[in-house]
C-alpha cells in the first residue's frame, strides 16, 4: 500500500499595492494621455494619475500604512521590464499600500526629493519630454504586473 503524499501550500492573500503617477504638467487630450489612459485601465493593481501644475501645487498626502517613492530622474538606474517587476513585486508582498512614481517637470526633481527617494531609474540615457515619459512609464507598469502575474504579455530575449 502506498502512502499518500500530503503537500502543503502557503494560500496568503496578497493585496494590490496601489501605482500612483504623480506628474507635473497637464497631459491633457493627446496622444501621450490616450497611451496613459489605455494602459492604466489594463492594470489589474490599483493605478491613478495625479497632475500637478509645472511650479508649486500640493503633492497628495501619504495613505496610511508603508508607502514608496520612485522618482524618474536622468541620473537613476537603468532596469530591465523584470528587474522593475520583481522591485514591485517585492514592495509588494512586503506590505507597500502604494507607490509612488514622481515625474518631475522641464528641470527635474531637486535634490532633496532625489535622495528621500527609494529609487531612482531613468529610461536610458537620453533625454525624454516628460509626457512620453509618463506614457513609457504606464507601459512599463503595465509590463511589470503582467510579468508578476504570469501574462505571456511580455517576451524576454
Amino acid at each position: 500500500m502506498k502512502t499518500p503524499i500530503l503537500f502543503w501550500i502557503d494560500c496568503r492573500y496578497t493585496a494590490a499595492m496601489q501605482l500612483h503617477v504623480i506628474a507635473r504638467g497637464k497631459i491633457g487630450r493627446s496622444p501621450e494621455g490616450e497611451l496613459v489612459e489605455r494602459y492604466g485601465k489594463r492594470i489589474a493593481w490599483g493605478f491613478r494619475v495625479t497632475e500637478l501644475p509645472d511650479k508649486g501645487g500640493t503633492i497628495p498626502p501619504l495613505p496610511s500604512g508603508p508607502v514608496r517613492t520612485v522618482a524618474l530622474d536622468e541620473r537613476g538606474r537603468q532596469l530591465s521590464s523584470v528587474e522593475f517587476a520583481r522591485i514591485l513585486e517585492r514592495w509588494r508582498d512586503d506590505g507597500v499600500r502604494e507607490t509612488r512614481f514622481l515625474i518631475g517637470a522641464a528641470d527635474g526633481h531637486d535634490d532633496g526629493l532625489r535622495q528621500s527617494a527609494d529609487l531612482l531609474i531613468a529610461f536610458g540615457s537620453m533625454t525624454w519630454p516628460h509626457m512620453m515619459a509618463r506614457a513609457m512609464l504606464a507601459e512599463q507598469l503595465w509590463r511589470a504586473t503582467s510579468i508578476a502575474a504570469g501574462h505571456p504579455y511580455h517576451r524576454e530575449g
